[in-house]
């Protein structure tokens, strides 16, 4: 699993499904990803439909095909996003950040809905028969919700895991879901 480069915003801004683009440093994080990655011949690529991670996917692909899956979209956080963080009312903020995994923003959806599309794709993979590695690319929530699935943690435990823009990821999965982990 790859989280995406640096997206093109000002920090400080809300932008979960929003669909922005790759900051002018991508040529140089994907320089130093592809030495993180070598990959086999086989590889099978799947990506978020947003912008940030196709790009990234397709640069990786090469010639290979991308697949894209609205399942591995990010949360989506409703009226919030492109919003900077300091304009949202604090008792919303307050409300979602104390109950995020249930609670979504207004008119966005709850980190186990996410969740539960999120983990829907990850079993789907396992029950296929390919026997080639896969690479996603994706966005940061989804790699915690994938990581809390196949390693059956709380939802509340997902955001243990710190995870750099352009960051890979490792799960061995066979029937069972969890076998290792490995964040490079």
């Amino acid at each position: 699993m790859i989280r995406h480069t640096m997206p093109e915003i000002a920090k400080g801004v809300c932008y979960g499904q929003s669909d922005i683009d790759v900051a002018a440093s991508f040529d140089d994080e994907l320089a130093l990803l592809r030495a993180k990655l070598p990959l086999a011949p086989d590889v099978v690529i799947y990506s978020s439909p947003s912008r940030r991670c196709l790009q990234l996917a397709s640069a990786i692909a090469g010639n290979r095909p991308v697949q894209q899956d609205a399942r591995l979209m990010e949360l989506h956080f409703g009226e919030w996003e492109l919003r900077h963080w300091d304009d949202i009312p604090r008792a919303e903020l307050d409300n979602w950040a104390n109950a995020y995994v249930e609670h979504a923003p207004p008119g966005g959806e709850s980190f186990r809905a996410m969740h539960g599309r999120v983990a829907a794709f990850l079993h789907a993979l396992t029950e296929t028969a390919c026997e080639a590695p896969v690479v996603i690319v994706t966005h940061a929530g989804v790699i915690r919700a994938m990581l809390a699935e196949a390693l059956q943690l709380p939802l509340t435990d997902a955001f243990r895991f710190h995870l750099d823009f352009g960051s890979v990821t490792q799960l061995l999965l066979r029937q069972a879901l969890e076998i290792g982990y490995v964040n490079r």
